[in-house]
C-alpha cells in the first residue's frame, strides 16, 4: 500500500520556522526519490525541494537558503525544515514519491505518482 501522511503545518508569523515531517510505510518510502510541492489558493501546484534515493538535493530558487529537505530512512520520514518564513511562503504543502529506483524529472508533479493529502502553512505578515 502507498501512504503518505504530512504533519506540522500551522500559523507562523514572518520570519518564524516550521518543520513539516512526511510519514510513510517501508514500502512506500524506501528506495524512491520524494519531494515537497506547494499550492497556494487560486495558483497552480508548485515544486519546492526534492531528495533522490541516494540523497542528492534539488530546491526551487525561492526557497534556497531558506528551506532544508533530508530524510530519515531508519524512520521512513521526509522532512522540510522552513526557517525565515515569508507571506508568500502561505500554501498548502504536499509531499510525494516517484516508483522505486526512478529518477527522471524532479520538478514537475506528474513525475510523482504517490501523494499525501497535504498540510496547511500560513505565514502572517
Amino acid at each position: 500500500q502507498v501512504q503518505l501522511v504530512e504533519s506540522g503545518g500551522g500559523l507562523v508569523q514572518a520570519g518564524g520556522s516550521l518543520r513539516l515531517s512526511c510519514a510513510a510505510s517501508e514500502l512506500t518510502y524506501s528506495n524512491r526519490g520524494m519531494g515537497w510541492f506547494r499550492q497556494a489558493p487560486g495558483k497552480e501546484r508548485e515544486f519546492v525541494a526534492a531528495i533522490t534515493w541516494t540523497g542528492v538535493i534539488f530546491y526551487a530558487d525561492s526557497v534556497k537558503a531558506r528551506f532544508t529537505i533530508s530524510r530519515d530512512n531508519a524512520k521512513n520520514t521526509l522532512y522540510l525544515q522552513m526557517n525565515s518564513l515569508k507571506p508568500e511562503d502561505t500554501a498548502v504543502y504536499s509531499c510525494a514519491a516517484k516508483e522505486k529506483f526512478k529518477d527522471g524529472n524532479y520538478y514537475s508533479p506528474p513525475a510523482y505518482p504517490y501523494w499525501g493529502q497535504g498540510t496547511q502553512v500560513t505565514v502572517s505578515s
